[in-house]
């Protein structure tokens, strides 16, 4: 198995870098403080030397892809290996404490992995999974992709034959938007003989149907209109920029324009990876056209739309613990009957301040400190906020 390393090494240490905080923790030897540059990335002892420090070893943040593992599986992901995590697929015995994380409609794992890499680095003994849906990223090419139709439920299935072939049963998920709908829905098929996750974490969802509306806040931005527009701009285009210019001209803005471009790549590059996995010839075709399948992804966002999970809310199972994050300025109507509802039944709801939807890419450092205790950050990682940069 091969394993790439993310990061130049760092000290064994609880730390988290994000290109525009430094944090400061207590190393726990002589009362030290380590300092991390994270703009850098590199760790500096502030007033020792590596003498001092007798435990301290380098340990590199580590990746591992769906391609680099002899495993056939239904969607493609990535496991992101905090330091001092060691694992392998043939080695079930010592499997390290596992957070899976699921993206939101029109997304791919990589929207998540700067905030997948945070939390690793700062719980080095821990190793994250991200995927990529069905209909999303790579999984939409992939021969052994799953069929039609496409719900909720079917892209938490997806997940969970995912974690079966790779024997891993995590401890904590985490699901963005659509992706909260995922992870309820993964606790509700979980199989009653394998351990289920201990915490639940949705980022700016909510369990019950989704009301209509706009995706913004003067009413633009519903996921279901740039869906349909996305679906009637012919494959391939020649450029980035005329995607964006018909999305901004259909009045969505600027910024989901340049993301939602992101999910593009030239014709060549998809073509060859398709045909290098049945073992075709090369393609000629210029341009570049999409990675997702647009139109399983309209099934899954009308499931989204409709999927129910209150009987989760109001019988989680024994043990469960179940937590919301809402964004603060979120485009979904929190503070109303649902969130009466998720309280009432005892689950946690959070606010995260400064964070529109994109909550882990708006406020990272604060998201991270609402999820840290799930990762042990209450007793076995202490940290200090000193200022912003």
């Amino acid at each position: 198995m091969a394993l790439r390393t993310l990061h130049a090494p760092q000290a064994r240490t609880g730390l988290v870098s994000h290109p525009r905080i430094t944090l400061i923790r207590r190393a726990g030897i002589s009362g030290r403080k380590v300092r991390v540059n994270c703009t850098a990335g590199l760790l500096t002892a502030a007033s020792a030397r590596p003498s001092d420090h007798p435990t301290s070893r380098n340990f590199p943040l580590r990746s591992l892809s769906y391609d680099e593992l002899n495993v056939e599986t239904p969607i493609a992901y990535e496991l992101y290996q905090g330091a001092l995590a060691r694992w392998s697929h043939s080695d079930g015995a010592a499997v390290p404490p596992t957070a899976v994380m699921v993206h939101g409609i029109l997304g791919n794992r990589r929207n998540m992995s700067s905030f997948a890499k945070m939390l690793v680095e700062g719980f080095p003994g821990w190793q994250v999974l991200l995927v990529d849906l069905r209909c999303h990223g790579e999984s939409a090419a992939l021969p052994t992709r799953p069929h039609g139709p496409h719900g909720v439920a079917a892209a938490a299935g997806d997940v969970l034959a995912l974690l079966r072939r790779l024997r891993l049963f995590p401890h904590v998920l985490i699901g963005h938007s659509f992706g909260g709908k995922v992870v309820m829905s993964m606790v509700q098929q979980f199989p009653q003989r394998l351990p289920r996750p201990v915490q639940v974490w949705v980022l700016d969802s909510l369990p019950g149907r989704v009301r209509s509306g706009g995706g913004g806040p003067d009413g633009r931005d519903h996921p279901g209109d740039l869906i349909e527009l996305l679906r009637g701009i012919p494959m391939p285009v020649a450029s980035r920029s005329e995607v964006i210019d018909r999305v901004v001209r259909a009045g969505f803005t600027p910024g989901i324009a340049q993301w939602v471009v992101t999910n593009l790549r030239p014709v060549e590059e998809l073509s060859g990876a398709a045909q290098g996995r049945s073992g075709a010839g090369s393609s000629n075709s210029s341009g570049l056209s999409w990675t997702f399948d647009l139109d399983g992804i309209a099934q899954l966002y009308r499931s989204y739309e409709e999927t129910q999970l209150w009987d989760l809310i109001k019988q989680p199972p024994q043990g469960l613990k179940l937590n919301f994050v809402k964004a603060e300025r979120s485009t979904f109507r929190w503070g109303g009957p649902d969130e009466a509802a998720i309280t009432t039944a005892g689950h946690g709801v959070h606010l995260l301040p400064a964070s529109g939807h994109w909550v882990h890419a708006d406020n990272p450092l604060g998201l991270y400190d609402i999820l840290a205790p799930s990762f042990g950050g209450g007793s076995d990682l202490k940290m200090w906020r000193t200022q912003r940069r």
